[in-house]
């Protein structure tokens, strides 16, 4: 087991940050926590480095318990949000820092920078500093330091958040490489439920301290355990239950409804178990088209299809179509999201 923790809680004052935890993760493996701002994902990264100090529970790193043991002997290595490099040195320097601080020789630690430059593809850059860098390259040289005393586990907090949304893409990318070219344990906090789906083999979702679910993005998306999930990994409708596809309830403890919005269809006329609604807005992303519809009773859908798959050109906002639902989901008992 790479990281075992087991009954984990942290209090600030009167604020419980994290409730109880327990969850392992997989030696080898690439793990993202998930949740809303105030969830206790960054709390409990922070807990199993060390940086901050458990009111109860205990915690193992590579099988060995790391409870009661400081951030240095604990050996992980952390990124933070916002780089934290040194201004005042360089790629090379920075890199090579914990390196020295361990006692490393001279020809060793060259050896190994230059391993890491080439991993992070930042050859050539070893003499510039900081503020002669892009944002995705600091981070990256914020890794390449984490990497270069060998930690047993590698935690980011949040490392691509600080990034437009071009880098941040590109970045996960590599990094998701990068993991599986060297397989160290990886654990990395986000609230970006895309960034999880794509780089992670396991994703713990997180709300007010708790664990709501544990599984593969594919499990998270499609096997939602709650409405909050269902709600924060993608988007829902959440519709009174008999409004679109009564016929798909689960039973009378359901009171509503959640419909992916690429599980409805628009249609120009009426179809078996369909619904009209008023076209408010029609939206172009590119491939989709993304419809807003009233329903009579005042409701609000949002529908998401292929643009092939509807005759769109014509259409006006005020217009009535009519939707169908091809899956819809109830939880028992009825949550609020």
């Amino acid at each position: 087991m790479g990281i075992r923790v087991a009954n984990v809680s942290k209090s600030f004052g009167d604020f419980q940050a994290v409730k109880d935890v327990s969850l392992d993760v997989d030696s080898g493996s690439l793990v993202a926590l998930l949740g809303p701002s105030g969830s206790g994902k960054s709390t409990l990264l922070r807990l199993i480095a060390g940086l901050e100090e458990a009111d109860a529970g205990r915690v193992w790193i590579t099988g060995e318990e790391a409870t009661n043991r400081s951030v240095q002997d604990r050996q992980v290595g952390f990124v933070f949000q916002h780089f934290a490099l040194f201004k005042h040195r360089n790629v090379r320097q920075n890199v090579a820092f914990g390196l020295e601080l361990r006692g490393w020789k001279p020809a060793a630690i060259k050896r190994r920078v230059d391993e890491l430059l080439e991993l992070v593809q930042l050859q050539g850059y070893g003499g510039r500093y900081p503020s002669q860098l892009s944002g995705g390259q600091r981070q990256r040289v914020a890794l390449a330091r984490a990497l270069a005393v060998q930690p047993r586990v590698l935690l980011l907090d949040e490392p691509f958040s600080a990034l437009d949304a071009k880098v941040r893409k590109e970045l996960r990318a590599w990094l998701r490489n990068l993991h599986d070219e060297m397989h160290v344990t990886t654990v990395i906090v986000t609230h970006d439920q895309e960034e999880a789906m794509e780089v992670a083999d396991k994703i713990v979702v997180m709300n007010q301290g708790q664990i709501e679910q544990i599984g593969s993005p594919a499990e998270i998306y499609d096997q939602p355990a709650t409405p909050f999930v269902m709600g924060f990994v993608g988007s829902v409708n959440v519709l009174p239950y008999g409004v679109v596809g009564q016929q798909l309830g689960s039973g009378p403890l359901a009171s509503n409804l959640f419909i992916r919005p690429h599980d409805l269809d628009l249609h120009l006329s009426p179809q078996p178990d369909s619904v009209p609604g008023q076209l408010r807005r029609l939206t172009h992303m590119g491939r989709d088209l993304q419809a807003e519809l009233i329903l009579e009773g005042g409701d609000v859908v949002m529908v998401v299809l292929p643009r092939e798959r509807l005759d769109y050109a014509s259409l006006n906002p005020g217009d009535c179509l009519h939707i169908t639902s091809r899956m819809a989901r109830t939880f028992e008992p009825d949550y609020a999201i």
